[in-house]
């Protein structure tokens, strides 16, 4: 499994991302995702594809595509700045898109809009990764994810499925089972989002809780419940072939040790 595992970085500047990208390339990390959030857009969303596209050849890159975060002036402008993206990315053959609408949808131009615009491109060959949140229904009260991915699967320009994270796998399962029944076991890629737990992270989060990103009390009251979960969770991942996706901090030897004492020995 580690040879599939993806590793998110994060960073405020071109210098700190050389460092990430030197330590990932010291450790033999090769594929890695490029979130679009924080400072992470516009101009150093841009210089950071033109950076690692000279620089670092090696790497086998997701790019995640905000359509929120990227958004300029109008969605007529916003369309043609991501229908360039794709083109542009087709230089870079280790070079993929996830496309996101962002924390807060923009009105009349998110995910659906993009690609109801994209499937009538003549000449665009474009595969295109989405996420899908399985906790909205049952945490949030919001019925849409279904209809949502209905939508988005039927334009014929997905290839992969991005799993939000969350701490409930029964429901997680019971997802999986519903979008392999939607596109009929259709040979698509899923990821699955993986934090490694310590106390720090539960700090943070009783803090400052993460939009729609639901972790139960059992988790965030008891440090050792949550690494029992983690465990269950990427044995899950793994018997489902779902590539796990690190989102924690992993660029210390100490931590990246411990990702990878949970992907070899899970249950």
């Amino acid at each position: 499994m580690n040879n599939n595992t993806r590793f998110e970085l994060s960073f405020k500047n071109i210098t700190q991302l050389e460092n990430k990208l030197n330590f990932c390339k010291l450790n033999n990390i090769k594929n890695i995702n490029i979130p679009c959030k924080g400072l992470i857009k516009k101009e150093l969303f841009n210089d950071t594809i033109t950076y690692i596209s000279k620089n670092f050849h090696e790497f086998n890159v997701t790019y995640h595509y905000s359509l929120y975060h990227q958004y300029s002036k109008n969605k007529v402008k916003s369309y043609q700045d991501f229908l360039d993206f794709i083109k542009n990315s087709h230089t870079n053959r280790n070079y993929e898109i996830l496309l996101v609408s962002g924390s807060n949808k923009k009105k009349h131009f998110d995910s659906i809009d993009a690609l109801d615009f994209l499937k009538n491109e003549k000449n665009l060959k474009v595969k295109l990764g989405i996420a899908y949140n399985p906790y909205l229904k049952k945490y949030y009260n919001i019925s849409s994810e279904r209809e949502r991915f209905e939508r988005k699967i039927s334009t014929g320009l997905i290839n992969s499925i991005w799993f939000q994270y969350g701490t409930d796998i029964k429901v997680l399962k019971y997802e999986l089972t519903y979008l392999k029944k939607i596109t009929k076991n259709e040979r698509l890629n899923l990821f699955g989002s993986l934090f490694i737990p310590s106390k720090q992270f539960i700090s943070r989060f009783k803090f400052r809780p993460w939009k729609e990103v639901f972790i139960s009390e059992k988790c965030l009251y008891s440090l050792d419940n949550f690494l029992d979960f983690t465990s269950d969770l990427v044995s899950f991942y793994k018997n489902n072939n779902i590539t796990p996706v690190i989102e924690s901090d992993f660029l210390s030897s100490e931590k990246l040790d411990s990702v990878y004492s949970f992907l070899e020995n899970e249950k």
